[in-house]
């Protein structure tokens, strides 16, 4: 409960800090959330962004902790019905990240970079969070489910590292997902 409430405080200050965003432009291009993930990430999914989860699982590098330059996906909910998808820009602590995504709330069509992400899932494990609003300088009050963060370096490039350095120090190398 100490690590929550600090993680509220901690996304709450940071609040102080956010920037509104600039006004449109005409000329100004419209970025979907799975576009921009995947230019800015360097992770080469296509599809809605809800797919994306099921797509990594078997080639690339699943979790449940940030990294930055993993891209965050939100499962589909209410309003949500396709998922978003984030890339990971900072990570402030254990329960408070800032992700750069496009196509979020108040920012229709438009990039939003260094937002604040709050993990508020009850055993830390990011399947819950809450994203920083800027047009009302505060964390939402929606929880948005995820899945959890898909790492940039292939499951098979993963998985040969760990077994090299298990084998350099003599125990079995172990799979993550």
């Amino acid at each position: 409960m100490t690590k929550r409430i600090t993680a509220a405080v901690v996304a709450a200050s940071l609040g102080f800090f956010a920037l509104g965003a600039a006004p449109a432009k005409a000329d100004d291009p419209y970025w979907q959330c799975v576009t921009f993930a995947r230019m800015f990430s360097g992770i080469n999914i296509f599809g809605d962004a809800w797919t994306w989860w099921n797509q990594a699982v078997d080639r690339l590098r699943t979790g449940h902790a940030p990294e930055t330059g993993s891209v965050l996906v939100f499962r589909p909910e209410g309003r949500m019905s396709r998922g978003h998808v984030a890339v990971v820009s900072d990570i402030l602590t254990d329960r408070v990240i800032r992700v750069t995504h496009a196509n979020w709330g108040g920012s229709r069509g438009k990039v939003e970079e260094n937002v604040t992400v709050v993990d508020v899932s009850r055993g830390g494990d990011w399947s819950q969070v809450k994203v920083w609003y800027n047009p009302i300088h505060d964390l939402g009050s929606t929880v948005y489910p995820t899945y959890g963060f898909i790492y940039k370096n292939a499951r098979d490039a993963f998985d040969a590292g760990a077994e090299v350095g298990a084998a350099a120090n003599g125990t079995t190398g172990t799979r993550r997902r």
